[in-house]
């Protein structure tokens, strides 16, 4: 076997001369009859392996000791070192093996054939018996494969004449993974070696012996006989060996065609030249040379096709995903080094068959022979049949579901696309151009360079060909041409409105273009009447958006929301490259951006783009003068507008101006202090006019202007803390004003605003609470923001409702985390806990706007906008669950009040499912025997309601859930609890919990013979699966002393699903267990007849096995059959007893049971 590569380096060449020493070890059981001569010729080989084993020994000694010090970064050349010494060593061995061949050529044929067998893996024994005749009839009955289970072997018998070979091996070796499939780093390894070995063998091998007529055929015979094999391991490593040594021969034939065609040049000459010149010798010799390698030629093209026919043919199509990417690998390799003989349409056919294969790697190594094959244009006129009957395939496949066999479509149609313009038409362009917006980063760079090559780069302006211009002109034209063409595929594209993704596409090819910020900044600020290379007005809004996304992709690098694939870590290069790139920009659009900003100040969409610019600017950048004219021109634009976007990027720009590590940020803050100060007075000058006590009396002017105020005032305290200014004492008021015109709209920037002036008081507690009597102040404004809200709840606009409901949440969240991270040493927030009116709001706001029904009929007829509002609308329900489940698990509420969300778990779960869940893990780490009540209590309110909506109306309500949707809500909480051990006391407990539920509080009379809630049993039998076998005996003893006391007849069916339930506890086996086909809702199958002629009664010890009607557990869960009392009786959790212990009952753990 061939050595793994964990020994040490220096020994590689020893270790490659074994299995040469392990085959002349293993010739003992080969029967030939020339066995001395071939010994004393392996004793000789022994010796000249040694010598090249210490010729080399310090060269391998350098080596290993070079890849113990080289860095990651250097491993490619090392391993390219490493691949050159091992076939300097495999030439040195090959060549002693035919020195040996020369001598006993049967000898040194059987030790090759042993090598090849043991290199796929099998360390059995090979014998061997002389064939004179290869069409001996009695030859091809001996031709066996078949297994021996007495002697638990394998017997391979074939032939590769001279011999008839017999491979036996162990039946199990087929278990173990052969050094092919091996992982790690052996398998790649032996692969790269085992396949170097067959291209040295033939290269060394083919001035001499490969055309004796017997090495190449017996070679032959035996990669054809062992790659039809039903043995994996002889199927793979024979078809890998036979596919590299047609390719080796590839090579042979290509060396014989060169030496045929000079020889017929040299011939050529000498018959040009004059009678006294020519030498007849001389032309005899060429001619007797140029037939020799012909006949040479014939031969190896000979041998080629036998190995096409025997091998690749059978072995293209096996089912071994790796034979079939080895075989077309290396017909691609055939094609492009041998075109003359490969190169037609008999042989394409086999790509374009296994481009349909279901293997990805298969489909891959397909894409990479085209891209070859295509890369050369003399090529591609024997492809043009190819390319008309399977270019939709190649088309289709840049949707294959592996990425990386996309990427290499993408590539191959980019490399036809250059080579050839007719073969692709606009509408295949059309649709390729599209993946430039793909969430895989690498396709969409594929698709990026194609765009690139086929749209930008090929437009030209006609007044480049105009006299006087100067080349700087003639290069802004062309750059000015590339961004109409840009600005026109983006227009034109109907399907996405990304600019971010676009230019992240087109970064790696187009950069020169999309980095050159003044190009970008001029054809923004030219004049559009004097030049007819101008922008349109929506042109302009595309190309600030380019601008934009250009310079966030320099400054943060090809990080995108949504787009993988990309280079997870940079390099240094990459990250200095990156740093010189944002200095460039912010030294340009320092200057740059305040004329943008002038030219395009009635644009609010415009405007609202380019101020997001400086928040890419490099900290280090020095240049006060060009800082204040910008702070100065974005003061202008935030008392022109007042849309949210604009104030939004102006706020967040702001924050990024005003940094500490900035070098202007003294600047910054003083422009920022002065725009608020202006508008916190004209807002209560606006107010003072205007605000009559509860009233806020203004005309509309005054009213859109104490809006817009506000609206400022909400974005800048979103991102900077307002609190010296007091907006809390200031804007408090409105929140009890009446409703009048616009009073909607006021209310909810006021709540916005006041949430956040509560927020900063609460995150810098630490700082600014320095005295009891301003912790006692923070908790009054809490209190007050927390009552006005809780009347907001109940506002008639939608919006304001929701907006105090987050505002609610969010404060009260802030608040408890504050508390949680408060020093004791130091004054905090003092303790608040929201009124139980509050909780109460809060909680019946979630159900009544987060779990609505909407109408199916109306969704399925709506149109593509209307789709969006439903999408939206989810969005905001799962922000308000969001908040309510936050609250829980920071404790401000109680935890049993999330058991009215817990209710909506399946019913929901398509829209909130995964936010229940995560509160339902987060409260189970806060306490789990709580939590495990609180999912009791769930299906107890459930049930109850179910049981009242029965009683009074017959039938199930909309709003109910029926009893099966309970009880498989119940077995969806079953499996919340993973790990039985774990959860042991939460499990337990809520058995305990639902038994006395049922039992608790009920006597028996003849008008009651079973208590109101027994059916609930039913559902609690779902938690039955997760209890432990020493549980299932606590629980049952549980439940013995609370039936102890009631007459109990197991024939009558009402008792039903008290048997159920002492099924589920008393099956113990995996195979008995009761809930395993309930809670499928599948009915048990039971004979009839087997009804126990005694009832249960406490003094009985044994249970008798009951009988169940076929159709009761259908009856069972028939909710109408239910007695349903007026009035349940009211239900008390005992908590203080141990979760695991049975009370005072007796220990039944004893107790025989017959089911």
């Amino acid at each position: 076997m061939i050595p793994e590569p964990t020994a040490a380096a220096a020994s590689r060449s020893s270790q490659l001369n074994k299995p040469c020493q392990d085959e002349a070890d293993a010739s003992g059981a080969v029967n030939h009859s020339e066995e001395d001569s071939g010994n004393e010729n392996r004793r000789k080989s022994a010796r000249r392996r040694k010598r090249t084993h210490k010729s080399s020994e310090n060269v391998m000694h350098k080596r290993a000791k070079a890849s113990c010090s080289h860095a990651r970064t250097a491993r490619g050349s090392t391993e390219k070192q490493e691949q050159v010494e091992a076939v300097t060593l495999f030439e040195a061995v090959i060549d002693d093996w035919i020195e040996a061949y020369m001598t006993d050529r049967d000898s040194s044929l059987l030790d090759l054939i042993t090598f090849f067998i043991q290199c796929s893996g099998c360390k059995g024994v090979v014998t061997a018996e002389m064939c004179h005749s290869q069409e001996d009839s009695d030859v091809m009955s001996k031709m066996v494969e078949e297994l021996d289970d007495d002697a638990g072997l394998q017997y391979k018998k074939f032939l590769a004449f001279p011999w008839i070979l017999t491979v036996t091996w162990p039946i199990d070796a087929d278990s173990v993974d052969y050094p092919l499939v091996q992982s790690g780093p052996y398998g790649r390894w032996f692969h790269s070696e085992f396949c170097d070995f067959v291209s040295v063998l033939v290269s060394q091998c083919q001035h001499s012996i490969i055309f004796d007529s017997y090495l190449m055929n017996s070679l032959i015979s035996l990669l054809t006989e062992l790659s039809n094999s039903y043995v994996r391991a002889f199927r793979h490593t024979f078809t890998l060996a036979a596919v590299k040594l047609l390719s080796a021969l590839v090579s042979v034939a290509l060396s014989l065609s060169v030496g045929i065609e000079n020889s017929q040049k040299l011939l050529k000459v000498q018959k040009t030249k004059s009678m006294r010149q020519k030498s007849t010798q001389q032309l005899e010799k060429i001619q007797k040379k140029i037939k020799e390698l012909q006949e040479k030629w014939t031969e190896v093209e000979n041998m080629m096709d036998v190995i096409f026919k025997g091998v690749f043919l059978k072995r293209y199509r096996d089912v071994l995903p790796e034979i079939r990417s080895a075989c077309m690998e290396e017909l691609g390799l055939w094609m492009k080094l041998y075109s003359c003989a490969f190169l037609n349409d008999s042989y394409l056919k086999y790509i374009g068959w296994m481009m349909h294969d279901k293997i990805p790697d298969v489909r891959l190594k397909c894409m990479l022979g085209l891209q070859g094959l295509y890369g050369d244009p003399v090529l591609l006129p024997k492809l043009d049949l190819f390319t008309s009957r399977f270019k939709e395939r190649l088309i289709s496949m840049t949707l294959d579901k592996d990425n990386e066999v996309a990427v290499q479509t993408m590539k191959l149609l980019l490399i036809i696309s250059k080579t050839s313009d007719d073969l692709l038409t606009p509408d295949d362009y059309r649709q390729l151009l599209q993946f430039v917006y793909s969430s895989q980063r690498p396709l969409a760079c594929s698709a990026g360079e194609l765009l690139y090559s086929r749209l930008l780069n090929a437009a030209a302006p006609e007044s480049v060909t105009q006299a006087g211009m100067n080349e700087e002109e003639v290069n802004k034209q062309q750059k000015f041409s590339q961004l109409k063409a840009l600005l026109q595929f983006y227009q034109e594209s109907e399907l996405h409105k990304h600019v971010v993704y676009l230019v992240d596409s087109l970064w790696d090819c187009a950069g020169a273009l999309l980095k050159d910020w003044p190009t970008l900044t001029s054809a923004l600020l030219q004049d559009s009447s004097a030049d007819t290379q101008s922008f349109a007005q929506v042109e302009h809004e595309i190309l600030v958006e380019i601008l934009v996304a250009s310079v966030r992709q320099a400054s943060e690098g090809p990080v995108l929301a949504g787009r993988s694939g990309g280079k997870k870590v940079i390099s240094i290069k990459e990250k200095k490259a990156q740093t010189d790139d944002s200095l460039k920009l912010t030294e340009h659009l320092l200057t740059v951006l305040p004329n943008l900003l002038s030219k395009f100040s009635g644009s609010s969409d415009i405007v609202a783009s380019l101020l997001r610019i400086p928040q890419y600017f490099q900290p280090e950048a020095e240049n006060t003068q060009a800082v204040s004219s910008l702070l100065a021109e974005m003061g202008t634009v935030l008392d022109f507008h007042s849309h949210h976007a604009v104030l939004e990027a102006a706020a967040r720009t702001f924050l990024s101006l005003c940094g500490e590590e900035t070098c202007w940020s003294s600047t910054a803050q003083a422009v920022r202090d002065t725009l608020v100060q202006s508008w916190v007075d004209q807002l209560k000058n606006l107010l003072e006019d205007s605000l009559k006590g509860d009233s806020l009396s203004a005309d509309e002017e005054k009213m859109r202007e104490i809006l817009s105020m506000l609206k400022k005032l909400r974005a800048f305290h979103n991102c900077h803390d307002l609190s010296q200014w007091g907006l809390f004492d200031l804007l408090s008021p409105l929140l009890s004003m009446e409703s009048g015109q616009g009073e909607a709209e006021v209310l909810l920037e006021v709540l916005q605003c006041l949430s956040f002036s509560l927020l900063w008081s609460l995150s810098t507690s630490g700082e600014t609470l320095t005295s009891r009597d301003k912790a006692v102040a923070q908790r009054l404004r809490l209190r007050l923001f927390c009552e006005r809200s809780h009347h907001c709840l109940f506002h008639s606009d939608p919006g304001v409702k929701h907006q105090a409901f987050l505002g609610v949440c969010d404060v009260l969240t802030a608040h408890s985390y504050q508390l949680q991270v408060w020093d004791p040493s130091s004054f905090g927030p003092l303790l608040y806990t929201p009124s139980p009116k509050l909780q109460r709001a809060l909680l019946t706001f979630v159900c009544a706007h987060v779990f609505v029904d909407s109408d199916c009929d109306s969704q399925s007829r709506a149109s593509e906008s209307s789709q969006e509002d439903k999408l939206e609308d989810l969005h905001k329900r799962r922000n308000l669950l969001a908040a309510f489940c936050k609250m829980i698990v920071h404790r401000v509420l109680e935890m049993s009040m999330v058991a009215e969300v817990f209710m909506y778990y399946t019913k929901y779960y398509n829209d909130f499912g995964d936010i229940i869940k995560e509160t339902m893990f987060r409260t189970r780490q806060m306490d789990k025997i709580e939590s495990a009540r609180t999912l009791v209590l769930c299906l107890q309110q459930l049930f109850i309601r179910l049981k009242q909506e029965q009683e009074s109306s017959g039938r199930v309500q909309p709003g109910v859930q029926t009893f099966t949707s309970i009880k498989e809500l119940a077995r969806r909480f079953a499996l919340t609890f993973g790990d039985p051990v774990k959860f042991r006391e939460s499990v337990v407990m809520i058995h305990r919990t639902g038994i006395e539920f049922v039992f608790e509080e009920f006597s028996q009379t003849p008008e009651a013979a079973t208590p109101p809630y027994l059916t609930f049993l039913t559902i609690l039998g779902e938690f039955s699966c997760k209890l432990l076998k020493p549980d299932k005996r606590t629980v049952f003893s549980y439940l013995q002393k609370h039936t102890a006391e009631h007459i109990i007849d197991f024939r009558e069916e009402r008792w039903q699903p008290l048997i159920y339930y002492r099924a589920s506890l008393l099956a113990v086996a995996e195979g008995e267990d009761a809930v395993s086909y309930v809670s499928s809702d599948r009915k048990p199958y039971m004979p009839r007849g087997n009804k126990s002629p005694c009832p249960f009664s406490p003094v009985e010890s044994k249970v008798r096995r009951p009988g169940i009607s076929p159709n009761h557990a259908e009856r069972s869960a028939d909710v109408g059959s239910l007695p349903v009392p007026l009035e349940p009786p009211a239900k008390t959790l005992h908590t203080d007893e141990s979760v695991l212990g049975s009370g005072d009952g007796p220990d039944d753990g004893s107790v025989e049971v017959e089911l």
